[in-house]
């Protein structure tokens, strides 16, 4: 029997050097990278007909069987369920762009993905992966460098321009018919909330999106004030001058602290419990109305009921105006709104913890319910109402997310005040620039540099292939044009052809394109750097083996192993070529 070869020194990680002098990566860490940049490409390519004006919507099921449409980048891959832990990264990459700069969280995954398509065929010609990383780091910040360079500046006084950074960012949603709408409120509402002069970010959270079901996006509009989505309790459903209170006890009978039970033997005990139970109510609510208190807001409680029949009754005689069941998520942004505090104890409740408002009234919505706004609010903070409405749950979603994104796109330019051309005109400007350098770089560097450029095409190319163009022939001319000096020549595919995008007015800001790059970039070379995926220890205590690639060996094992293992991978049709790969002990 012939005895079993000798394992190399080598035989779970590194690479070798083959007589021509080319890096030769050692079979399991280039399955491993070979499975990652596959998982990688398989959601860039999922999401990436979703790209651009004429980008295709996606329809997500969930396992309740809620339907979401849409074609935003980061909302489709939140939703889609994804096993693989390197495609889990470029989930969490879509996740990062969206929070740094709310747009282009398609754009960075297909990025991200041709990248990774890059990278496969450098690994193929045999350049080591810490080569291609250092060299990727290279290529982005000279683009960074050419970006900024590209950039003009912006002034958040001239209101025309940021009307045409929300709108570019409107075109590629659902409801893009309605842009002229949505944009000057989005607009708006951001320049409500900061000082031009002195403000560096925006808290969206200043800014509330209310849903209500019903209408058409038509009758969506921006409330100076309060919206509330609650009922009004009692019959007062007008307040001028209102004082407003938001209280966070029960106007209710107070239980024990543990669940007993009372036994009342007869009727005079029983007079008594309603009597007390009476006069207790009734000084609450008298202690409300000494405050001045006009208007209540009640916050909803899980324990007993926030307000009982009863209390209800005496608050409607007192002609107050009650809202219950406010949740407690809407608490902070009503207090910053109207300029009250919260009170969790009616020994707390006088006029300095009221708020004041000039009217508070319930709004009937044409037959399909009601709203509470609460206007002229002489508050210290600074915040706004954007009122949202729908035909039905999908389109009203779908609105919600495409203001959240314009929003964002305002937010950039407050935060970098910079902007550039749409339509792939930075991309293929990028590509040329990131060309030239490569030209004065030498060895793999120049390569994988020049590699990094040609990915970045993939954006030019997949906006004119969603659009109905032929993109190797829009990609070449818009390369000639860029080549003559045209910097802002990009893809119109309102016309079908190449133009100046600036006349065009489409612009986005210097941040999304900046955040898209540098963000895609440190992702995929945090996947170009995994040569091993390991699982977690069972609950057994036994190591899992390699999630992906067959086991690694850490001590030569029986030749009876080493047969009963070949003959497995045999049998499943996948014989290593490499004997290390396949010696191991049976999982």
């Amino acid at each position: 029997m012939p005895e079993p070869m000798a394992l190399p020194k080598a035989a779970s990680g590194g690479g070798r050097i083959n007589k021509g002098g080319a890096y030769v990566d050692r079979d399991k860490p280039a399955q491993i990278r070979y499975s990652n940049i596959s998982a990688g490409k398989a959601v860039a390519d999922a999401i990436r007909t979703s790209l651009g004006p004429k980008g295709m919507d996606k329809m997500i099921q969930d396992e309740k069987g809620d339907v979401t449409i849409t074609n935003d980048g980061a909302t489709i891959l939140k939703k889609m369920q994804v096993l693989h832990p390197a495609a889990k990264m470029l989930v969490e990459l879509s996740k990062a762009q969206d929070v740094e700069a709310g747009d282009g969280t398609t754009s960075v995954v297909v990025i991200a993905g041709a990248l990774l398509d890059s990278c496969s065929r450098l690994l193929q010609k045999g350049i080591h992966p810490t080569t291609i990383s250092e060299s990727f780091q290279k290529a982005v910040d000279r683009a960074v460098e050419v970006l900024t360079d590209m950039s003009s500046p912006v002034q958040l006084s001239d209101r025309e321009t940021l009307l045409n950074s929300a709108t570019t960012s409107l075109c590629s949603k659902v409801v893009s018919q309605y842009s002229s709408l949505l944009a000057p409120m989005s607009v708006d509402a951001v320049m409500r909330v900061i000082d031009p002069a002195t403000a560096t970010s925006v808290d969206l959270h200043d800014i509330n999106v209310v849903k209500k079901l019903g209408g058409t996006i038509d009758d969506c509009e921006m409330v100076e004030g309060l919206v509330l989505t609650q009922k009004v309790a009692t019959s007062v459903t007008r307040v001028e001058k209102a004082k407003i209170g938001l209280i966070q006890f029960c106007l209710s009978p107070p239980k024990t602290d543990m669940d007993n039970q009372i036994v009342v033997s007869d009727y005079a005990q029983m007079d008594r419990v309603l009597r007390e139970e009476r006069a207790y109510i009734l000084n609450l609510v008298k202690q409300v109305k000494k405050a001045g208190c006009t208007v209540l807001l009640i916050q909803k409680s899980i324990l007993r009921d926030a307000l009982s029949d009863l209390a209800l009754h005496f608050l409607n005689k007192m002609k107050i105006m009650v809202v219950k069941d406010v949740e407690r998520e809407e608490i902070e942004f009503i207090c910053k709104t109207i300029g009250t505090k919260p009170i969790a104890h009616i020994d707390q409740f006088t006029p300095e913890m009221l708020g004041t408002a000039e009217l508070a009234e319930e709004v009937h919505l044409d037959g399909s319910g009601k709203l509470v706004k609460i206007t002229g609010c002489n508050s210290p903070g600074k915040t706004v109402s954007i009122v949202v409405r729908g035909s039905n749950k999908l389109v009203l979603e779908e609105a919600e997310r495409s203001i959240h994104d314009a929003l964002c796109v305002i937010r950039c330019l407050v935060k970098k005040r910079a902007l550039i051309a749409g339509g792939g005109a930075p991309e293929i400007e990028l590509a040329l620039r990131l060309a030239e350098y490569s030209r004065t770089l030498g060895g793999m560097e120049a390569y994988c540099v020049r590699a990094y450029a040609d990915a970045l095409e993939i954006i030019p190319s997949t906006l004119a292939e969603n659009a109905g163009l032929n993109p190797i022939s829009t990609v070449t001319e818009l390369r000639n044009r860029h080549a003559q000096g045209e910097k802002t020549a990009g893809i119109n595919v309102r016309k079908g052809g190449i133009s100046n995008i600036l006349d065009e007015l489409v612009v986005q800001p210097l941040l999304v394109s900046l955040s898209a790059l540098t963000l895609a970039t440190e992702t995929v070379r945090s996947i170009l750097k995994i040569d091993d995926v390991r699982s977690h220890i069972n609950p057994e205590g036994e190591a899992t083996p390699s999630l992906i690639s067959p086991p690694d060996v850490t001590s030569a094992p029986s030749s009876a192993h080493a047969r009963c293992s070949v003959a497995r991978d045999a049998h499943r049709g996948r014989v290593a070529e490499d004997p290390c790969v396949s010696i191991g002990t049976i999982p």
